[in-house]
């Protein structure tokens, strides 16, 4: 799908058909491609004068690949957070087509800051005249959402915590551990996609095309010191999971620890009765105590005394 906005008009177009005869009026300063085919491809492709990369291309890790200049135009590819409502997001590419008109985004998903930047385009039309700085402005957007991702993500790692460290939790910890595993990959992919928006703020500041619009370079510095500080308190969570991870998995050692102790000490106490049982239960005519009257009440209380005397010198020694 092709999907174009025109300044002059402040409205969003759907390219559906006639995808030969189309040419952009000069107005149109943002063409989105969002899923495009191989003919909305080319029509943009004639159109604009540039190769729009396809999405093996784009799914390329290398910066040589992500971050370059070509027919004039600058060409920058970014890993976007998608699904961050959810306890696993993940990430997809979308890159940006820095021209000397419209800016030109290539994308497979939805992603939320673009529809919150459409919608402030509604409300203020006269946010964005150039192509440059749409791309500012989404780039806003984009950092923003990540903040916000970034803060639900903290949330939910810090109700671990609270889970863990409260006193008498003893039990469930298969659970936490799964939920840091979740907010782990959870931040890993934050910290992903923030390292890449600030390499694509480092590559596109020189660019005429952001030098020429007023307050740009300081537009672009925040966004940087934006990312930058988001970066380091995301490092700040990831520290805090590990030690949450390292703290439940030592919890757990030390339940399975207490409860080895209790079957140690059980077998412990109940070994001198059992020794004092077996030894009566034998069937040797010769036991003097067989035929008294007092030797059934004797060997109870002897088994009595074996197993209290352990239970004593545990509890002396500060083993219960």
């Amino acid at each position: 799908m092709i999907r174009y906005y025109d300044a002059a008009r402040a409205e969003h177009f759907v390219l559906e058909d006639d995808l030969d005869g189309w040419t952009p009026d000069p107005s149109v300063i943002w063409i989105d491609l969002m899923a495009p085919t191989a003919a909305e491809d080319a029509a943009v492709e004639r159109v604009m004068g540039l190769s729009v990369p396809t999405r093996e291309e784009m799914a390329e890790l290398e910066a040589s690949s992500r971050l370059y200049r070509e027919d004039g135009a600058v060409f920058v590819t970014a890993d976007i957070i998608q699904n961050g409502d959810t306890d696993m997001p993940s990430l997809e590419p979308v890159t940006f087509i820095l021209t000397g008109g419209p800016l030109i985004t290539v994308r497979y998903f939805d992603p939320r800051p673009f529809a919150i930047l459409i919608d402030k385009m509604a409300r203020e039309p006269s946010m964005c005249t150039t192509g440059a700085g749409l791309f500012l402005h989404l780039m806003e957007a984009v950092v923003d959402r990540a903040s916000d991702i970034l803060s639900v993500n903290a949330a939910r790692c810090e109700a671990v915590a609270q889970h863990i460290f409260t006193p008498g939790r003893t039990v469930g910890f298969e659970k936490l551990i799964a939920k840091l595993g979740r907010g782990h990959m959870a931040n890993a992919r934050i910290e992903q996609s923030l390292s890449g928006l600030a390499r694509v703020f480092a590559y596109v500041a020189p660019d005429e095309r952001i030098e020429r619009l007023p307050d740009a370079r300081d537009h672009l510095k925040s966004l940087s010191a934006d990312a930058a500080s988001l970066i380091a308190h995301n490092q700040a969570v990831a520290a805090s999971i590990n030690f949450q991870l390292s703290a439940a998995l030592g919890l757990i050692n030390i339940e399975q620890s207490s409860i080895i102790k209790i079957v140690s000490v059980a077998s412990a106490v109940i070994l001198p009765p059992t020794l004092i049982a077996s030894i009566y239960g034998m069937n040797f005519q010769h036991m003097p105590e067989l035929p008294q009257t007092w030797g059934y009440p004797a060997a109870l209380i002897a088994m009595l005394i074996s197993a209290a005397i352990p239970l004593i010198w545990f509890r002396r020694k500060g083993w219960l």
